[in-house]
């Protein structure tokens, strides 16, 4: 006991309750923003993990499959499918690196630097369905980040 909050009792502690729950305010927030995304990334013909993907791209044209994976919080085995099907799309090529040929290059392809342009409108269509304001977005958004260190152990 901490001496500020006093320990619950099993005998007095009630059941848990799904809408009492952060994790499923997250999933199901996820579920909901998920599905916006799916409806304006279809003209693009990516999905939404694509989109994050090409989204570090097009900050970097050419990063190794690990510092995608970095960036996104993501595992190779998680990120490789994604890849191939990006690659096959011809929005990205994937290369062995030549001086470490365990590394994997991803770069851009024209035709992957020109989504971008197609993909400008998302986030203006994102904040508009978000129906929130730019500040409280932005609280949102910090608030997530500093939530998600704190359960890395970074925080």
């Amino acid at each position: 006991m901490n001496g500020n909050k006093p320990s619950p009792s099993v005998a007095t502690a009630s059941p848990p309750r799904l809408d009492g729950q952060l994790c499923f305010a997250l999933y199901s927030t996820g579920l909901a923003m998920n599905k916006v995304y799916r409806k304006l990334l279809k003209p693009l013909g990516i999905t939404y993990p694509q989109y994050l993907v090409m989204m570090v791209l097009w900050e970097d044209e050419s990063l190794s499959v690990s510092e995608i994976g970095e960036r996104l919080f993501l595992d190779s085995a998680t990120l490789t499918p994604l890849l191939k099907r990006l690659e096959t799309a011809g929005l990205v090529t994937r290369l062995r690196s030549r001086d470490d040929e365990r590394h994997v290059v991803v770069s851009l392809t024209a035709r992957g630097k020109g989504l971008q342009a197609k993909a400008g409108k998302v986030q203006e269509s994102v904040f508009c369905a978000s129906r929130c304001t730019p500040a409280e977005l932005m609280h949102l958004k910090t608030e997530l980040q500093d939530l998600r260190a704190k359960l890395a152990g970074g925080g």
